[in-house]
């Protein structure tokens, strides 16, 4: 018997390891299995929670993990590769976003006018038939400039071109300035749907720049140098910009160059020659008698045989003073009334 029992509580304690899949609550909870979420709107047994509160948290997370699982496990299922395959149904619970979503991205300024126009971006293959290599070569991308390059291995000069000039320099050029091209237009456009200011002269706004437009910003530029504009030459048939503040919109402008003027500089240059060496000397009498006295009372102070002179007169220079002088006489001075007179003093 005792064997029989060892043997029953020893499958009793392997089975309470491994908990039914089956749970009651109270009130049912909420699952979300395409969120993988499970909402458990019971309340919490405060006794239990004070006594083990991580025994009573741990079973309780079990037990909804479970009933989590048990959904999953209640959709339909495929096999695939050799794996059991269950598709989520779609989410149901709404979660809050850190940041708001997204606006629609703004259209580009070639994009509007496929968009009015009905211009319809068609597909392109990866790659074609180039009869003149006689081989499929890439139409865009990795190896289409090997093949350009291996298919215009010679170019030809056009006759009113310069038979010195170098064609492929001249290619290369051309394609550095379309990719320029193409990057100020990449920029405009981000310019445009962030809506930034950007300083007078670099953006024209969403049409073309007009000529006012032009005629402004080429003032702008020559009145930025340091001399105003004063030495910028001026192109051939170029019209000055009307309509232009001076104080508002000309950089500078409102500082005066003074070293510009109409006179010719060699005039500029005599006449601050002349107003130097014609410039006559102001004197002030009293204020140079007063700095002639101090400056003759501090020599004095500075000489050492004024200073000796000065420290003897002070100690015994004057009668009486001193330990040179004589010894004052006594008995000459007057007494006071109410001192008694005494013996005299004493002779040695």
């Amino acid at each position: 018997m005792d064997i029989v029992k060892e043997i029953l509580e020893k499958q009793q304690r392997a089975l309470e390891k491994y908990k039914p899949i089956t749970v009651d609550k109270h009130l049912e909870v909420r699952l979300d299995i395409g969120s993988l979420l499970c909402t458990d709107p019971n309340d919490l047994e405060d006794k239990e929670l004070k006594n083990n509160k991580e025994q009573y948290l741990l079973n309780l997370t079990r037990d909804n993990t479970q009933l989590l699982i048990n959904g999953i496990w209640a959709l339909p299922t495929e096999r695939v590769d050799e794996c059991i395959v269950a598709k989520l149904p779609e989410p149901t619970t709404v979660l809050p976003r850190l940041r708001k979503p997204p606006g629609p991205k703004p259209l580009t300024k070639w994009e509007k006018i496929a968009k009015e126009k009905g211009i319809k971006k068609k597909k392109r293959d990866k790659k074609k038939y180039d009869e003149v290599l006689d081989k499929w070569v890439p139409t865009y991308g990795f190896k289409r400039a090997d093949a350009e390059k291996e298919k215009e291995w010679v170019l030809e000069v056009p006759k009113n071109a310069d038979p010195n000039e170098d064609m492929f320099q001249k290619k290369i050029d051309l394609r550095n300035e379309k990719v320029a091209k193409n990057e100020i237009q990449r920029m405009k456009n981000i310019v445009r749907a962030k809506k930034v200011e950007v300083p007078r002269g670099g953006y024209f706004g969403p049409e073309v720049a007009s000529s006012g437009q032009l005629l402004t910003a080429v003032t702008v530029a020559k009145s930025s140098t340091a001399s105003v504009g004063k030495f910028q030459s001026k192109l051939p048939k170029e019209k000055e910009a009307r309509g232009i503040g001076v104080k508002e919109l000309i950089p500078g402008a409102k500082r005066k160059a003074s070293h510009i003027s109409e006179q010719p500089e060699k005039e500029v240059n005599l006449d601050l020659i002349k107003s130097v060496l014609n410039k006559k000397p102001k004197y002030d009498i009293e204020k140079a008698i007063s700095l002639q006295k101090n400056e003759n009372k501090l020599e004095r102070e500075s000489n050492p045989i004024e200073k000796d002179r000065k420290a003897k007169k002070g100690k015994g220079g004057k009668k009486g003073g001193g330990k040179g002088g004589k010894k004052p006489k006594g008995g000459r001075g007057q007494r006071a009334p109410g001192k008694k007179l005494g013996v005299g003093r004493k002779r040695r």
